[in-house]
């Protein structure tokens, strides 16, 4: 016996699917929520507020040691171009611009590579006479506060371990943190004057023999509007490579999680 086809059904299915078809999504449904969630919402996170940063050197040794992961306060001067993913010029100079503290340590980029973040301590405001004489910090001609402590100890991949100078210094404002200073006759520990221009400023690492800064034409002077951010905290540590994440539980340095990086100096 032939089969008989059902019209009446056959024009409910189509129906329904014509339903589905025009079901007005609802917003977390669509393409454009899983980009805001995914890209713009992030991105807008790590532009204006707080962005993650990796230690890759050792030139701010010892406050900050390789393999420290911290976060950066982004607003904590204003916002310029380099505030946001690959420096797009969307504006010149600062919004919300605000002075930063000598001794703060501070994400940049260098006006010789503006494609690289750096890290360093700042020295120098604007206006400023900077100097290193024998290995000593001068501020507008007097002598910067350094007081020898304890050797800093740190153990090498190798299996061996090092010993360098360890001082604390004290800016005129009050900020202290610790430097090392253990080669006595490097270059950088005598320089000319540096001048610092309305509108720029001054850097150096704490691992001073160890540091490419503005003694240096790697970094030079950095314009007020080269600033990203301010360093806030180190939320993880680990002592061996960041990719060797199976050695993550091994190499921890748990001491290090979640300490502001001058924290105890006095």
């Amino acid at each position: 016996m032939p089969k008989v086809k059902d019209k009446k059904s056959n024009n409910h299915k189509k129906k329904s699917k014509a339903e589905a078809g025009n079901k007005k999504l609802r917003f977390y449904e669509t393409w454009a929520f899983i980009i805001f969630f995914c890209l713009i919402l992030p991105m807008s996170f790590r532009s204006l507020f707080y962005a993650p940063f990796h230690i890759p050197s050792g030139s701010m040794k010892p406050t900050l040691l390789i393999g420290d992961f911290i976060f950066v306060a982004k607003g904590a001067y204003g916002y310029s171009r380099y505030s946001f993913p690959l420096g797009i010029d969307l504006f010149s100079g600062r919004i919300n611009a605000k002075q930063p503290k000598r001794g703060d340590i501070i994400v940049f980029r260098p006006p010789p590579t503006p494609g690289t973040d750096f890290i360093k301590r700042l020295i120098g405001l604007p206006g400023d006479s900077i100097q290193i004489i024998e290995g000593e910090l001068y501020i507008n001609n007097k002598k910067v506060e350094r007081k020898r402590i304890e050797d800093f100890v740190e153990d090498e991949p190798n299996g061996s371990v090092q010993r360098y100078k360890q001082y604390i210094e004290t800016l005129p404002n009050g900020v202290s943190y610790r430097v090392l200073d253990d080669i006595s006759d490097n270059p950088l520990d005598n320089t000319p004057a540096f001048f610092v221009p309305n509108r720029h400023y001054f850097f150096m690492g704490d691992n001073r023999d160890h540091s490419a800064d503005s003694r240096t034409t790697t970094v030079g002077l950095v314009p007020e509007q080269n600033l990203i951010g301010r360093t806030e905290i180190i939320f993880f540590s680990v002592s061996d490579s960041l990719w060797k994440f199976w050695n993550w539980f091994s190499t921890m340095r748990g001491e290090r999680f979640w300490i502001k990086p001058d924290a105890g100096i006095k």
